[in-house]
């Protein structure tokens, strides 16, 4: 079954504009790698800028959590943050359309 995530990121004051490209800058890297169906930054009405991403298995997302795209992803916005990510992995219930219902 896959794996939906959001990880959001605060910018630390005045930091959003180097955050969006300290993020934009590590997702080729991410993309390439086995199971990532989805990763993509989205910028949040509360000021955060939130992840969306979709792994096709557990054992998948938790090697991209331990990899070296990981590690230069975190290097990139550290600067930048105003605290800690926040991470939430999820698990799809289906409801409706396999298009509307099931990201």
């Amino acid at each position: 079954m896959s794996v939906v995530v959001t990880a959001v990121f605060r910018p630390a004051q005045g930091k959003k504009d180097q955050l969006r490209e300290a993020l934009r800058s590590s997702i080729p890297a991410v993309h390439e790698e086995e199971g990532c169906l989805l990763y993509a930054i989205h910028d949040a009405e509360d000021g955060t800028i939130t992840m969306l991403e979709k792994w096709t298995t557990a054992e998948l997302l938790e090697a991209h959590a331990k990899g070296p795209a990981v590690e230069a992803l975190d290097a990139a916005v550290a600067p930048f943050l105003a605290s800690p990510t926040i991470v939430t992995k999820m698990a799809p219930i289906p409801a409706g359309t396999d298009e509307q219902g099931l990201l």
